[in-house]
């Protein structure tokens, strides 16, 4: 089951004296916070504030939350993770929360060999690449691009690719198909 409240930083620190607040994101960029105008101060989505404002600032986001007008209330919030609600995100086609990836078996869309599971998503400027640990514990990466990438089913848990030459030896894919 996907969890419907998603983990998009850690608020780590106050910046000025009116109650902005630095935030380390855990998403692609800043820009994907502008979209929300709500954000969570639980993973359970019971404590909900309104996002005001959001700026890149580095390799941080400073935001202003609702009631926090003060440096001395955004300093309580130091160490506070905060999520967004999953119906809120509209994501382009093809593209996966990196939570929901995790943890999918990754097989053959032809020929059903399984691979292994992802374990790891790394973020390039060109492309993700995926982390697959297969049984034997050999980890493989994996290029997330359109030739390789047929079909994620995150709800199922599983990723159809097509295998470049060279990824997996053939000793792999027996030893995977054998159980």
């Amino acid at each position: 089951m996907l969890k419907h409240y998603l983990a998009v930083g850690e608020i780590v620190g106050t910046h000025g004296l009116k109650g902005e607040l630095r935030l380390n994101p855990w998403c692609d960029s800043g820009k994907f916070l502008k979209k929300f105008k709500t954000l969570y101060l639980d993973e359970a989505g019971q404590r909900k504030t309104a996002l005001l404002s959001s700026r890149e600032h580095g390799n941080i986001v400073l935001i202003t939350l609702e009631g926090i007008d003060s440096v001395e209330k955004a300093e309580k919030l130091r160490k506070t993770v905060l999520y967004i609600d999953r119906e809120d995100a509209e994501l382009p086609e093809n593209t996966w929360f990196i939570e929901d990836l995790i943890g999918c078996t990754v097989k053959e869309k032809d020929t059903d060999t399984v691979y292994g599971v992802i374990t790891d998503v790394m973020k390039y400027p060109a492309n993700d690449v995926w982390t697959v640990k297969t049984k034997s514990g050999k980890e493989v990466l994996i290029p997330a691009i359109k030739d390789v990438i047929i079909n994620v089913d995150t709800e199922s848990k599983l990723a159809e690719i097509h295998a470049l030459r060279g990824l997996f030896s053939e000793e792999e894919k027996v030893q995977e198909n054998e159980n």
